[in-house]
C-alpha cells in the first residue's frame, strides 16, 4: 500500500457482496482502502469479469489513469498480488 501510495494512485476494491459484508469484511481483514459494493453486478459487467454461471466476478485489478483510460489489466493470480500492481504502476511512470 505505501508502494502504491507512492506512485499516486487510489486503491479502491469492488465486489459482488453488499456495503454491509464489504465493511465486516475489511473491518476483519484490517483493509484500509474504500471497499465499494457492485450489488448486482452491473460494474462487473461493464468490465468484463462477471460469470453468470457462477453469479460471481473473476478477481482482477485494473490499472485507471486519470481520464478514465484502463492501462493495464491482471487476472486471478496476478490481481491478487499487489506486486503486479506496483510493477504496472511503475510501467506507467505512475509517482507521486
Amino acid at each position: 500500500m505505501q508502494k502504491l501510495g507512492a506512485a499516486n494512485t487510489q486503491v479502491l476494491g469492488i465486489s459482488l457482496d453488499s456495503g454491509f459484508a464489504n465493511k465486516a469484511w475489511t473491518d476483519q481483514a484490517g483493509i484500509s482502502f474504500p471497499m465499494l459494493s457492485d450489488w448486482g453486478g452491473d460494474t462487473a459487467r461493464k468490465y468484463g469479469i462477471y460469470n453468470p454461471v457462477t453469479k460471481a466476478a473473476r478477481r482482477a485489478t485494473f490499472l485507471i489513469d486519470k481520464s478514465g483510460k484502463v492501462l493495464e489489466m491482471q487476472w486471478d493470480k496476478e490481481a491478487a498480488d499487489p506486486n503486479y500492481a506496483v510493477a504496472a504502476c511503475e510501467r506507467h511512470k505512475l509517482k507521486g
